[in-house]
């Protein structure tokens, strides 16, 4: 089969690792109705959450994890599946109603890239001096703040082993 894209090997990630805490952040947390302000902790105060690094709205890894998610039903494991991505608010809001994912938390606008930064899944961008975005990445977070599962690409596109995400959450 040919591709109509490039398979690109990331450089090795130093991520959060299961068994270690997830970094703590605030950043606007956006859902169907509005978005504030909201730390992870905060979501953590109500059950496990489903956290999902993606590139930028838009594009199709993007979609795609999006789309496996929602017709997977993860949010009936009983976890809040939230996402991390680079995009605006409003670009959040429209990527919320386009990809019918109202009934996760919400998206995490994360401009400058930090929290990724912080997870160890952030990367250039194409040789972009000063660009960067979240490599897909997914990391389940119990109540108690340690990372139960985590997976992060290793090659662009790359996507999660769903099988493994929802075997994860099945044992929480």
């Amino acid at each position: 089969m040919e591709l109509d894209f490039e398979v690109v090997d990331l450089p090795e990630a130093d991520h959060v690792a299961e068994g270690e805490d997830a970094p703590d952040f605030t950043r606007p947390l956006v859902n169907d109705e509005y978005w504030e302000d909201v730390a992870l902790s905060d979501l953590l105060a109500d059950g496990p959450v489903l956290l999902v690094f993606t590139p930028m709205d838009g594009a199709f890894p993007t979609t795609y994890i999006w789309n496996e998610l929602r017709d997977r039903g993860v949010a009936e494991y009983g976890v809040q599946v939230a996402g991390v991505s680079v995009s605006s608010p409003y670009e959040h809001k429209t990527t919320v109603e386009d990809r019918g994912i109202e009934a996760f938390a919400g998206l995490f606008s994360d401009p400058q890239n930090g929290v990724a930064e912080r997870y160890g899944v952030s990367h250039d961008l194409d040789g972009m001096a000063g660009v960067s975005e979240a490599r897909p990445a997914v990391f389940l977070v119990a109540a108690d703040g340690t990372v139960e599962y985590a997976w992060a690409a290793e090659e662009w596109p790359d996507f999660p082993d769903y099988d493994a995400v929802e075997a994860a959450l099945a044992e929480l």
